[in-house]
């Protein structure tokens, strides 16, 4: 199937054997602190193969990165114990594994993290919608602006995330600067009202200022960024994203980095300038679309590899499938979030 799909890839320092790659996913199945535990070590190895990239669920760098119920952090020693398990098994079935750092910002509340703080954001502006917390689904809470010292306090704890997941064994790690979380945040005109250096014209400085302060930490070609232009999700308004995102990704391509990973919602505009700015490894991810659909991007040159979500958890061998020809099985959106093995790791392979 698909022949350039299977030819070997260079992403950074690793050496590919083929373009195929995990997209991250949350599935929030840790421990209440955010340790990993022995059922998600089984996951990820059902899911690694050799020459193989996952790209982890969203972990947060802080207790303040923290949105949901059961996700993982990598900045206790817990943590980075829980990972180490994690990575082991991975390198042991000869995959390649980088965590994702992602702080949701506003995209929270106070009980659902350990020190029950208000969320921080770019700017006072409450997110519309609800979240689920112990007690319950709840309406998002207003957030706390972060003042401008403040943000270079969450800059760094990037940075000391990216060495600790390195640490735990981890390959390299993607910064999640989608999905309407904290880099997503400061991007988009409806979130960031900032009047600082880090607001109006210059709202992709922070987004770069992480990535250049994690690259210094751990090497850039240990490290990818994701970005969602466009992307509505989580109440994110960007009416014209093109010139923000191709500016940012100039900016970026200047840093070095191993991969730019881009969700594609159909604006082909700005993603066709981000392709033509950026002239290392690009993984797109086709959200929502039919895999001929993200095939063609290999086809065209807009992607030089792909990432798939969902068919990966209900595929544990996925490339061994898609390159047989067989049928896949079909994920079950009822158990994508918490739980048991259900849903996890009972999905049969070949």
């Amino acid at each position: 199937m698909h022949d350039k799909l299977w030819r070997s890839i260079t992403l950074g320092d690793l050496q590919l054997s083929h373009r195929l790659v995990m997209a991250p996913m949350t599935r929030n199945r840790s421990t209440a602190e955010g340790v990993p535990t022995p059922l998600n070590v089984e996951y990820y190895a059902q899911r690694s193969a050799p020459g193989s990239l996952i790209v982890t669920e969203g972990t947060q760098p802080s207790e303040d990165g923290q949105g949901y119920l059961m996700t993982p952090g990598i900045y206790s020693d817990a943590q980075i114990r829980g990972w180490r398990q994690v990575t082991d098994a991975v390198h042991d079935k000869g995959g390649k594994v980088f965590i994702q750092l992602m702080h949701v910002g506003r995209m929270g509340h106070p009980t659902n993290t350990p020190h029950g703080r208000t969320p921080v954001a770019p700017s006072a502006v409450r997110a519309a919608g609800t979240i689920v917390t112990r007690e319950g689904r709840v309406e998002l809470p207003v957030p706390r602006e972060l003042t401008t010292t403040e943000v270079a306090d969450v800059i760094d704890e990037y940075r000391i995330a990216a060495s600790a997941a390195v640490e735990a064994g981890a390959d390299g790690v993607e910064i999640h600067g989608g999905n309407g979380y904290l880099v997503h945040q400061f991007l988009a005109p409806n979130t960031n009202l900032r009047t600082d250096q880090y607001g109006g014209e210059n709202r992709a400085k922070f987004a770069y200022d992480v990535a250049a302060a994690v690259a210094s930490e751990i090497g850039a070609s240990r490290v990818g960024i994701r970005l969602a232009p466009g992307n509505p999700f989580n109440d994110i308004n960007e009416p014209d994203p093109k010139a923000l995102y191709e500016q940012l990704t100039q900016r970026l391509a200047g840093l070095n980095l191993a991969y730019l990973h881009v969700v594609h919602n159909g604006d082909e505009d700005t993603v066709s300038a981000m392709r033509a700015a950026w002239p290392f490894t690009m993984v797109v991810n086709r959200a929502r679309s039919e895999l001929a659909a993200r095939l063609e991007d290999l086809d065209s040159g807009l992607a030089d590899a792909i990432s798939i979500g969902a068919l990966y958890i209900a595929n544990p061998d996925l490339p061994a499938r898609l390159r047989s020809g067989a049928d896949l099985n079909v994920p079950d959106p009822e158990t994508f979030y918490g739980g048991d093995s259900r849903g996890y790791t009972d999905y049969p392979a070949l």
